[in-house]
């Protein structure tokens, strides 16, 4: 157990999640599951429902009342032709309502699940090397790094090793690890080894950006490490320097495992809105948080490296055709409107991989899909393929850069349908202008921030407001985030514009703004 004598004397009231998990750990219902499948979902207890289960990746959503989501563990972004099958057929099950959307985390969520056949989707997760163990709640939720780690041609140093260590300490293999199964509140956590910063360093609570240690180019690679970056319906925090280096090695792994272990044992359970690790760094102050984690690990850290090895070049979307650092290989950026697929879909990408790549079938916190490992000699055929057509790797700017939440639609969060609405305003003011600049679009349908508007050039944020005397859906509009090596979160502009106003109002910003012109 880790103390500190700057939270020591810390007095708290429990919030009602803490007292929860202190009845049951999350976790313990994976060994019930069977028994609620029998049981049926309007028969379980209200906590194990819509609390409990989400440490399995199980997500009751009671705006589709006895149809679960399902969010699964994708390390790096990265899975199988094989995997992607499985889960198509999974969802395929599931008629209208089966569908999968890739996150802004790199991951995959099925949707229209229904609860008695999580433990026949289990076993077969397990057969196939699938997991969602602990990636909901108060949990370390999917690991993020480079898409293209291990072929991009920029790279410095390939993650995917890394991250999948990572994971495997949080979750015991897959299996469930009961020392982070109790986190103050959600964790994330992000490895970059090349030199543009595709994982949104700034908004996770750990992070690693590759860094020359004494900061020449060629020297030893490692990692500057920066904490503390979150999202939150209260407050949006860039992550901050911890003022440390790290060796590409199983180093990333001991200080992950010491600042949760930190994070775990001192980070306030009292109001909701003040439990990220932020929270906990400025409450301690950053020295004495960086020397507890130090006493943690059993040894003392390196201080940082003069500067990250990211570069001013500008942070690529992976769409499209890009050489790869194998002679003769080549991966291919596939465009998924707001990252929303169907079975279909899945079947003809996991087809494409196998025909064309290794199997091999990468995803992006844009909620796109790569393919890799494709021969020069078949790349021709491949962008003749009918589903290359359907997922442009090109497609218009302003659709190109759109990023969206689930929405109203299967989230009961959200106080805005976002997805359908994104595609379709980006679609319009497509046709309306010419845009040179790259012009991100960000939406999320309530402050929770899924969608992550603060890194947009325009972010819209879910709200409601009246007009003509009555409610409608509207947005509140964020502007000037920026992602790579100056990035900073965008501030709120405008307040409660009315969902049926925004044609107007953002072709206006795009003219004054981004210089776009009519066509």
């Amino acid at each position: 157990m880790v103390t500190s004598p700057s939270v020591a004397d810390r007095v708290e009231k429990k919030n009602k999640f803490e007292k929860y998990k202190a009845e049951k750990d999350g976790l313990a219902v994976k060994d019930e599951l069977d028994k609620f499948a029998e049981m049926g979902w309007e028969a379980l207890d209200k906590t194990d429902l819509t609390g409990r289960l989400k440490w399995l990746g199980v997500f009751h959503r009671p705006v589709t009342p006895g149809k679960f989501m399902l969010r699964l563990r994708m390390p790096n972004g990265a899975l199988s032709s094989h995997k992607m099958r499985i889960l198509a057929e999974i969802v395929q099950c599931y008629g209208d309502d089966g569908c999968a959307d890739v996150t802004t985390r790199q991951n995959l969520q099925l949707r229209g699940v229904r609860l008695e056949d999580i433990p026949d989707i289990f076993e077969r997760f397990k057969q196939a090397g699938i997991t969602s163990i602990q990636s909901g709640m108060d949990n370390v939720r999917n690991i993020t790094g480079s898409p293209v780690a291990g072929i991009a041609a920029n790279e410095l140093i390939d993650t995917q090793g890394l991250v999948r260590k990572v994971q495997d300490m949080i979750t015991n293999n897959g299996e469930g690890n009961y020392d982070f199964t109790n986190l103050p509140r959600k964790f994330n956590i992000a490895l970059e080894g090349s030199r543009e910063d595709s994982i949104h360093s700034e908004i996770n609570d750990i992070a690693f950006l590759p860094a020359f240690k004494d900061g020449v180019e060629g020297g030893e690679l490692g990692f500057n490490v920066i904490v503390g970056g979150f999202f939150s319906a209260k407050r949006c925090d860039s992550a901050i320097p911890l003022n440390a280096w790290v060796p590409a090695d199983d180093t990333v792994v001991e200080i992950c495992r010491a600042i949760l272990t930190v994070f775990r044992d001192l980070g306030s359970r009292g109001n909701r809105q003040q439990t990220r690790l932020m929270w906990l760094i400025e409450e301690m102050g950053l020295q004495e948080f960086r020397a507890a984690v130090e006493k943690q690990m059993g040894q003392s850290l390196a201080s940082a490296a003069p500067e990250n090895a990211i570069t001013d070049e500008g942070k690529s979307d992976h769409l499209g055709v890009h050489a790869q650092k194998q002679p003769g290989l080549n991966y291919v950026g596939l465009h998924i409107p707001v990252g929303h697929f169907y079975a279909d879909d899945m079947f003809e990408i996991a087809r494409l991989a196998e025909v064309y790549g290794n199997g091999e079938i990468r995803l992006t916190v844009e909620q796109n899909v790569i393919i890799p490992n494709i021969p020069d000699s078949r790349l021709e055929a491949f962008l003749q393929e009918a589903p290359v057509q359907k997922f442009s790797i090109d497609p218009s700017p302003l659709v190109r850069r759109s990023v969206s939440c689930t929405g109203s639609r299967f989230c009961n969060f959200a106080l805005i349908e976002t997805k359908q609405r994104a595609h379709a305003l980006a679609q319009e003011l497509d046709a309306l202008f010419e845009i040179d600049e790259k012009v991100r679009l960000h939406w999320t349908g309530c402050p929770n921030s899924c969608g992550q508007p603060q890194v947009a050039d325009i972010g819209f944020l879910g709200t409601k407001t009246r007009k003509d005397g009555k409610t409608v859906e509207a947005v509140d509009i964020y502007m000037g985030g920026q992602v790579g090596k100056h990035a900073q979160l965008g501030e709120r502009v405008m307040k409660a514009v009315p969902c049926e106003d925004l044609k107007e109002v953002v072709a206006d910003l795009l003219q004054e703004k981004f210089g776009a012109i009519a066509k």
